[in-house]
Formats: C-alpha cells, sequence, structure tokens
C-alpha cells in the first residue's frame, strides 16, 4: 500500500486507495450477503433461512459501518477546512472569499416577453413617434 505524502491534499489521498482496502471494506461484506444467498438457495428451510439471515445481516452491518466511518472522516475534512478559515481570519482579519455563484439563469418559452423587454419596446416606440 502506498504511503501517502503530507503536501497532498485530502482529496488526492483518497483517490490513491488500493483495490486490496476497497475490497476489505466493501467486499468482505458483499461476500457474506453473497454467502447467505448462497444458503438460502441451497437450503431454503431451517437453516439455510437462519444462515441467510444471519449472513446478509452482518454483512449489511459491515458495509454501512464502513460507509458511515468514511462519512466521518469526510466531515473531519469540513472541520480542518473551516479551522484554516479561521486562521486566515486571525492573519488577514478577514474571511476568506468562497468561490462566487454563478446566480441562477431563467430560461424562458419561446415568445415570452418580460416587463422589462415589454417596457424597452414601448420606450423605443415613443422615442420613434418623437422622432419623425
Amino acid at each position: 500500500m502506498t504511503q501517502p505524502t503530507t503536501d497532498q491534499t485530502p482529496h488526492e489521498q483518497e483517490r490513491e486507495q488500493s483495490l486490496g482496502m476497497l475490497l476489505v471494506r466493501y467486499g468482505l461484506g458483499a461476500v457474506m450477503v453473497l454467502g447467505g444467498v448462497v444458503m438460502l438457495i441451497i437450503s431454503p428451510a431451517g437453516l439455510g433461512f437462519d444462515g441467510f439471515a444471519m449472513a446478509v445481516g452482518g454483512g449489511l452491518s459491515v458495509v454501512l459501518f464502513n460507509v458511515l466511518f468514511r462519512l466521518g472522516l469526510s466531515s473531519e475534512n469540513d472541520r480542518e477546512e473551516e479551522a484554516r478559515a479561521r486562521d486566515y481570519f486571525d492573519e488577514h482579519g478577514e474571511w476568506p472569499e468562497d468561490t462566487p455563484s454563478q446566480g441562477r439563469r431563467w430560461t424562458l418559452p419561446a415568445g415570452v416577453v418580460t416587463y422589462e423587454q415589454e417596457q424597452a419596446r414601448l420606450h423605443a416606440r415613443e422615442t420613434a413617434g418623437h422622432a419623425a
């Protein structure tokens, strides 16, 4: 497994996950669920049903635990980003700028005239009428 270097961002470190780690994280749970389905197919009554319930429950809990753990780590990144912003504020006296939003863009159906367009047309007609 490769060790992440200290000059990488957390997003770059996430991309360097090995296939083995993903198999342990999610493959183990998937194999458990698959084993439960196989047990149910082989022996649909008694032990097969109990084995299905145990294997599927255990496999889904392994997958859910890993998903929740990953969500917890992503919230740590948010806290670190907030701490960097607070340090910037302490140093410069202003909050660092967020990325500006693009704003809302409206798409009107063909033939629809807005109030501003209608007023501009009326003003253009009045101006053309006075010039003649």
